[in-house]
């Protein structure tokens, strides 16, 4: 069988690195990408399937190219998995931390899944995935993490015309994956926040990666998360906005 190619943004920590993990034990090869050009060779040094590395800030004009160049190593992709992301609580609405989630969370996410969907679009001998980390926080709007909550949002609503597009182009190779974990112990989480049902990244990974496989669309992790997305949708707007949602002592 032919080897599968993931690329993995975001691969230095949390849940891009518990990924890239998970498809390197699965016999995948795994470029992985980050800020961190150390902590990439790091990770490359102690894996053999990790074939190629590039260092890569996706809040940069050149974000783009790089990933290009990240693909060029690899000799092609099937899979192109995004878990670069940042979050704040903000209800003091400091403006730099608001201004960072969207450039990084919206800006830089559009910046590369564009790259990858016209990869696929030029190449449509392969068959390829596009999966992205959003949250359960894309559910409804949060006020104590707004420019986290909306970027997650945007995310999701992104993915979903990028997959109306790709049916409009008769892009039949091509499955997007829009990823929704509840909170998972992961740095994200280091802010002193007390978050509650709290999930152990490995097992975050190998549900996301049992949700590929099977090309599923949307994958909510976990099944509690599931649960509480069902009854969130429900409240009313009018009593949303009125709830006092926060997972620490403000």
């Amino acid at each position: 069988m032919e080897e599968k190619r993931a690329i993995i943004i975001g691969a230095t920590s949390g849940i891009g690195k518990a990924v890239a993990r998970t498809l390197s034990a699965k016999g995948w090869k795994i470029g992985i990408a980050g800020r961190r050009q150390q902590v990439l060779q790091e990770i490359q040094r102690g894996d053999l399937n990790v074939v190629a590395t590039q260092c890569i800030d996706i809040t940069k004009d050149n974000a783009a190219t790089e990933l290009k160049n990240l693909i060029g190593k690899m000799g092609g992709i099937d899979l192109y998995f995004h878990s670069s992301g940042i979050g704040y609580q903000n209800p003091s609405l400091d403006e730099d931390k608001e201004l960072r989630t969207v450039e990084t969370n919206a800006l830089g996410f559009t910046r590369m899944v564009i790259t990858a969907f016209k990869y696929f679009e030029e190449h449509p001998e392969r068959k390829g995935q596009i999966a992205v980390i959003s949250s359960i926080a894309r559910t409804k709007g949060l006020g104590a993490a707004p420019a986290y909550s909306s970027t997650k949002r945007f995310v999701s609503h992104y993915l979903d015309c990028l997959t109306q597009l790709a049916n409009m182009k008769g892009m039949k190779n091509l499955t997007i994956t829009d990823i929704r974990p509840g909170f998972v112990r992961t740095p994200l989480l280091g802010d002193g926040g007390t978050y509650p049902l709290q999930l152990n990244v490995d097992k975050v990974a190998e549900e996301i990666i049992k949700g590929i496989e099977k090309k599923k669309t949307i994958i909510t992790v976990d099944w509690k998360y599931r649960i509480l997305v069902f009854f969130w949708n429900l409240v009313p707007r009018w009593i949303w906005v009125r709830m006092n949602i926060v997972s620490k002592k403000l």
